[in-house]
């Protein structure tokens, strides 16, 4: 269980390095700050962009945090 909870801690520390670096930024940690996010249907149709969920489309920190 050792590995397990070493491994989780590194993911969770990793996670707020990004948030923070992201906040900093004054970008959505989710989409980088473009405002959407893409999802692939498969490796042979085209891409399918997304408003991105967790900023509403604004690719601001500020609104990412208001609805986190």
């Amino acid at each position: 269980m050792g590995l397990i909870n070493s491994f989780n801690q590194w993911r969770e520390t990793r996670y707020q390095n990004h948030v923070s670096h992201m906040k900093n930024q004054e970008k959505c940690p989710d989409c980088y700050g473009r405002g959407f996010t893409v999802y692939p249907y498969n490796e042979f149709a085209y891409y399918n962009s997304v408003e991105c969920p967790g900023c509403q489309g604004s690719g601001a920190y500020s609104d990412w945090d208001q609805l986190r």
